[in-house]
């Protein structure tokens, strides 16, 4: 795969977990674990149905695919339950770690080359991260304290996932792990899920978050991280953070502070600097590839 189709792959997965939100916002009568539930059974069915179209066994994932899929199930649990605790822009702002997270993992357990300008532009994105948390810090209620708590696990999660996705890039075909994460992730929230209240409507809007939100996006890191290095990844990911609270806000009058706005700006900011930093290093690259070849 080229580098410009594994970037489109990429950018696409932020821009479909960027609905998260504002979907989940109308939703009427569901408890938190069957948001949980549902949205996890149709991203398990999506991927099931999308392994037996392409005839992938998900049994030759190996133990990277076990873990890759527990990491999936935590990240595919926290995530609505964060949600269902404090607003769309606070469980995103926590989530963003994970670019730091993951360039931290990657420089000390991949060989994978971190440019400085692209250290630069993790630290840029931490602190447009540190000024939407900071200066709203004295308004978060013990509710909000608890989500953000619970979304903490998410970047965790992520940076471990991408390090295992790019570790067995050329030797495995992870996508079965996202099935496993959602089946686990199911598995999870039954027990606590019963007895079902959702209605109609709901399910029909979880069905949506599990298939275009959740099942097709994470089948879409799974094969851009093939080509992309892991930190471009996480600062990919990034837009979910700007793209999330904007939808909540235009389709659900979930209204971000300023600061959220600010921060957000240079978070979209620093994503833009380096994949135009990475777009100029690669053009001489490949023109020195085509005078060789």
């Amino acid at each position: 795969m080229k580098r410009a189709s594994a970037l489109a792959l990429m950018l696409a997965a932020p821009v479909l977990w960027s609905t998260a939100g504002v979907v989940t916002r109308h939703v009427e009568r569901a408890t938190a674990f069957e948001l949980v539930f549902w949205r996890s059974f149709f991203a398990f069915l999506l991927v099931a149905i999308a392994l037996l179209v392409m005839r992938r066994n998900p049994l030759k994932m190996g133990w990277p695919g076990l873990l890759s899929g527990a990491l999936w199930a935590v990240m595919f649990t926290a995530f609505m339950i964060a949600l269902s605790l404090t607003s769309t822009a606070n469980s995103l702002v926590v989530m963003s770690l994970a670019p730091l997270l993951t360039a931290l993992l990657a420089r000390a357990f991949l060989n994978d080359p971190i440019p400085m300008g692209t250290w630069l532009a993790v630290a840029a994105a931490a602190c447009g991260i540190a000024w939407m948390f900071g200066s709203d810090l004295a308004a978060h209620t013990a509710r909000d304290l608890s989500g953000m708590l619970i979304a903490l696990s998410i970047p965790i999660a992520s940076a471990v996932n991408v390090i295992t996705l790019r570790t067995v890039a050329a030797k495995l075909d992870l996508r079965p792990a996202v099935m496993l994460g959602g089946a686990l992730s199911c598995l999870i929230a039954l027990p606590l899920a019963l007895p079902f209240q959702a209605t109609g409507q709901d399910i029909a809007l979880l069905a949506f978050l599990g298939i275009f939100q959740l099942g097709l996006p994470c089948m879409l890191l799974v094969v851009a991280s093939r080509v992309l290095l892991a930190p471009e990844i996480a600062l990919i990911g990034l837009l979910e953070v700007v793209l999330g609270p904007l939808w909540a806000w235009l389709g659900a009058d979930e209204v971000p502070a300023r600061a959220t706005l600010t921060g957000g700006a240079l978070v979209l900011a620093a994503l833009v600097v380096n994949e135009l930093a990475i777009f100029r290093r690669a053009i001489p690259a490949a023109l020195r590839q085509g005078g060789d070849s």
